[in-house]
């Protein structure tokens, strides 16, 4: 992980999802370490537009390049953003082509959300493995046959070709590459001042149930994931959940099944292990308070759970993605053990 300083290229045009760009930039630049005074001396950003005009996001934003395609340096890493702009036959045909032409000279080739339209035509990804948002999924399997869509993965590596679902996915990877470069430490402490997770666990369908859910399960179940969510640590047996929508055990446990494609008991149980996982990484709550917290009826559940899970003991965890912080050498021994 050399520490010279790495020159991160982001590409701009009219209709750019703000967020896809914006996300990225801001990662690389907290974990620069510099402020809006002075330079960082782990990575230099550079906006590239397509033309050296504004060009106004989707949302309207209005955004300046600092470069153009025509003049940009010599990048280690080329980020290409999504939205509606970037599925435009003429902005997708000039960022294609100018991929094609550049992609051999950069280590890092990203496509955030969308940006994967472009990304795919230029060819660079014949043959690879990929992911976009998953409302786009079907369109990009379609439209590029040659790239082997995944359409549940937050974000994807093949060779030096990275690809990431939505918008905020990108943010997730972004970190991915900041560790790549430096290591865990830093870009956990990015995350932190992100407030975001390091890591997420999953795909990014998980993101989506609570709403297909919702749409498809009509008003009797409009707010059960909410209140799931919302504590934990109550009782969310089957009879529980059944009882709190009107249905009988069977037939809630039914139609749980058609809308999550899990039983509500291994739903139940990923909802309480990802805000474990949170609270591991935030270094704040005792280890033996949280199997507790989350609605695990032992220590040793929530152990057997999580490794099973995410492949790491909850201590395992905490070490590897939290800060030091004093710890009960009680709680270690039963999470460790």
């Amino acid at each position: 992980m050399a520490d010279r300083l790495k020159h991160i290229g982001l590409l701009g045009f009219d209709g750019v999802a703000a967020l896809d760009l914006t996300g990225v930039l801001e990662a690389f630049h907290i974990a620069g370490g510099a402020d809006w005074r002075k330079a960082s001396t782990r990575y230099a950003t550079h906006v590239i537009g397509v033309s050296a005009k504004p060009f106004v996001a989707e949302s309207g934003l209005r955004l300046m390049p600092d470069v153009t395609l025509g003049d940009a340096p010599p990048l280690d890493t080329v980020v290409v953003p999504g939205g509606p702009g970037l599925r435009e036959d003429r902005t997708n045909a000039i960022v294609a082509a100018w991929l094609a032409a550049h992609g051999a000279k950069v280590r890092r080739v990203v496509s955030v959300c969308t940006g994967l339209y472009g990304l795919a035509a230029s060819g660079l990804i014949d043959g690879r493995r990929a992911t976009t948002h998953w409302l786009h999924a079907a369109d990009a399997a379609r439209r590029f046959p040659k790239v082997k869509i995944e359409p549940d993965a937050i974000y994807i590596r093949d060779g030096k070709f990275y690809s990431s679902a939505g918008m905020t996915a990108g943010i997730d990877l972004a970190l991915a590459l900041i560790e790549e470069d430096h290591g865990p430490a830093l870009a956990l402490s990015a995350a932190r001042q992100m407030v975001v997770y390091m890591k997420r666990s999953g795909g990014q369908l998980q993101y989506s149930e609570p709403l297909r859910f919702q749409t498809r399960a009509g008003d009797r179940f409009s707010e059960l994931v909410a209140h799931i969510v919302g504590d934990l640590s109550a009782d969310w047996s089957v009879e529980a959940m059944a009882a709190r929508t009107g249905l009988s055990a069977r037939q809630f446990t039914r139609r749980f099944n058609v809308a999550f494609d899990a039983s509500p008991a291994v739903y139940v149980e990923r909802l309480r292990l990802d805000e474990a996982r949170l609270r591991l990484a935030s270094g704040r709550d005792k280890l033996a308070g949280i199997a507790h917290a989350v609605g695990f009826s032992s220590d040793d559940a929530f152990r057997r759970a999580f490794e099973r899970r995410f492949g790491v003991t909850p201590g395992a965890y905490r070490n590897r993605f939290a800060a030091p912080l004093a710890k009960d050498d009680d709680d270690e021994i039963a999470l460790h053990s």
